[in-house]
Order: structure tokens, then sequence, then C-alpha cells
């Protein structure tokens, strides 16, 4: 067996031996979330385990929890807040007048652009016109 193959391993040395945990890291932590039929489960069996001393603690580590989880799902179940219970978005939360005032930038922003553009071009048609010596009071006369 290789020492690779070792590693998190009992070692096989006899009496005295050591474990060795795996020192491999992960790439990426991922943020973990819960469901709130799974809380509800976690804090109705941490409930049962508090009969001993003990139990809580080999509950938590049996479920990789920690015992803030407890403390922060009861305060909420107690509260009445079932939907707290839930795992919240995060980021920064937009309420209905934030995004109307952002469409609302957003539309001005266009109808800016639009109006620069169509001065531009009564600006151009406007040399056009002097180069070639149309005048607006030319063409009502003709049409008369």
């Amino acid at each position: 067996m290789t020492q690779k193959q070792q590693v998190g391993k009992l070692n096989e040395n006899g009496p005295g031996s050591s474990y060795r945990p795996d020192p491999e890291v992960l790439p990426k932590a991922k943020r973990r979330s819960y469901t709130t039929g799974y809380k509800l489960w976690v804090l109705e069996e941490a409930d049962k385990c508090r009969e001993q001393p003990g139990q809580i603690g080999a509950f938590l580590r049996r479920e990789g929890l920690y015992s803030s989880h407890l403390t922060t799902w009861r305060r909420q179940r107690e509260a009445g807040q079932m939907a707290g219970l839930k795992p919240r978005k995060r980021g920064r939360k937009l309420n209905e007048e934030t995004a109307e005032m952002s469409q609302l930038r957003n539309e001005n922003k266009r109808l800016t652009r639009q109006l620069a553009q169509a001065e531009l071009i009564i600006e151009a048609q406007k040399k056009l016109s002097e180069i070639l010596g149309i005048t607006l009071e030319q063409e009502k006369n003709e049409e008369r």
C-alpha cells in the first residue's frame, strides 16, 4: 500500500497506531442550505436528545451541524416565523419602486440618445439646405 493510500486510514503498525486525517483540501467550499422540513426534523430530534447529557453534541456531529443552527432555528420557530426557516436569497433586495425607478432610468437614457440623434440629423439637414441654397421661404412661395 502506498503512502497516498494510507492517508486517512489507520496505520497498520500495531499498538499505538494513530489516525491520519485526509489532508486534501476541497477547491471551493459550497454554501449549505436546508429545507424547512429538515430544519423542523432537526429541532424535533434535538429536543428528544435533551434527556441525556452529550446526546445533542453527538447528534449535531452526526448531522454535520453547529449549535448556532439550533439556536437560530429555535428562535425563528418560537417567533412563529416558519417562513423564516426557509433559506433566504442573498444579495440586494429589490422592491417595486426600485425596479420601476431602474426601468424609468433606462427609458430616459434611450430617449435621450434618440433625441441627440434626431438633433444631429436636423443639423445635417440645415447645413445641406444652406449649401444648396434652399430656404423655407422659397418653398412656401413656390407652393403658392
